[in-house]
């Protein structure tokens, strides 16, 4: 769908909700469809996001909160992002690693 699409129904959805018309649970299930999909990446794109960030290994692994042989790992394509680290890897590409470190 259509980013602004998405936006607009989501606003929509907001005054149903402000307006008492869509219930709290509702709302929160809407949310989660708006929700952008998690993009996968390869052992390539990994090691292009971290020196893209100008950081290391370690210090690429030290904002998320893993180890620098996992992220060694990633960009070998020896070992297989989880779900949970697919979502960090997005949210560094989309907002840099300072989104991190708050």
């Amino acid at each position: 769908m259509n980013k602004n699409l998405k936006e607009v129904i989501h606003r929509t959805a907001e005054d149903f909700y402000e307006s008492g018309v869509m219930t709290e649970q509702t709302m929160r299930e809407f949310d989660v469809l708006c929700l952008p999909a998690v993009k996968k990446y390869t052992s390539q794109q990994i090691k292009r996001l971290r020196r893209r960030n100008k950081a290391s290994q370690s210090v690429f692994a030290a904002y998320l909160n893993t180890s620098p042989s996992t992220v060694q790992k990633w960009e070998q394509g020896q070992k297989k992002t989880s779900r949970l680290a697919l979502k960090l890897l997005n949210l560094v590409d989309r907002h840099g690693l300072a989104l991190l470190a708050a």
